[in-house]
C-alpha cells in the first residue's frame, strides 16, 4: 500500500496537516482492495491505513478522525480527549467491520481511549472510496488536488476549508 504513503507525503508536502486541526478520514477498504464499497472490508487495509495516519500525526500534529459508513450514521471515531476538549457528546455504538466499516473499527480498537460522535465540523479530510464525508467538513469546502488520483483502486478526493465570504457589494475580503 504504498499509495496510501505516497499520497500523505505530497499532503504534507503542501503543509496540508497543521497541527492541531482535525482531518476527517472516510475510507472504503472494499473500494482500496477493487471492490464495490461496502462489500468485502479489510481489516489489513485499515491497519495499514491507521499506521500511516498516526506516523503523519506524530510529525505533523494533525489530529486524524475516522467517519464510519451509512450503517452507524458515518458517526466520527475519535480520541475521547479531542472529543472533550472540543465539547461533543458522544454516542454509543461500536464500530465494527460490518457496521462501521474496516478503517473506523481499526482506529476505534487502537485509539487510547475512543470514543464516537454523531457530528464534527473538521478542518479538512481525505476522503478514499467516495465515502462522502462533506457534511463533517467546516463550510466553505475547497478541493485540494494532488497528483495522486487513486489509493488502491479507490478513487480519492480530497478537501480543505475557508471561512465564508458574507456581505454585499460594498464588503472588502482582504
Amino acid at each position: 500500500m504504498t499509495d496510501i504513503r505516497q499520497l500523505l507525503a505530497e499532503l504534507t508536502a503542501i503543509d496540508f496537516f497543521k497541527s492541531g486541526e482535525i482531518c476527517l478520514i472516510g475510507c472504503s477498504t472494499s473500494e482500496v482492495i477493487g471492490e464495490r464499497i461496502g462489500t468485502h472490508s479489510s481489516d489489513e487495509v485499515g491497519a495499514t491505513f491507521f499506521r500511516a495516519f498516526t506516523e503523519v500525526s506524530e510529525k505533523t500534529g494533525v489530529n486524524f478522525v475516522f467517519q464510519g459508513c451509512e450503517h452507524i450514521n458515518r458517526a466520527i471515531t475519535l480520541e475521547k480527549a479531542l472529543a472533550d476538549r472540543l465539547g461533543l457528546p458522544t454516542v454509543t455504538v461500536v464500530p465494527v467491520k460490518e457496521a462501521g466499516g474496516s478503517m473506523s473499527a481499526y482506529a476505534y480498537r487502537h485509539l487510547s481511549e475512543p470514543v464516537v460522535v454523531e457530528h464534527i465540523h473538521a478542518d479538512c479530510g481525505i476522503d478514499i472510496g467516495q465515502t462522502l464525508i462533506g457534511m463533517h467538513i467546516k463550510h466553505v469546502q475547497i478541493p485540494v488536488r494532488v497528483s495522486t488520483k487513486k489509493v488502491g483502486e479507490a478513487v480519492v478526493t480530497i478537501a480543505t476549508h475557508r471561512p465564508k465570504l458574507i456581505g454585499g457589494p460594498r464588503a472588502q475580503y482582504e
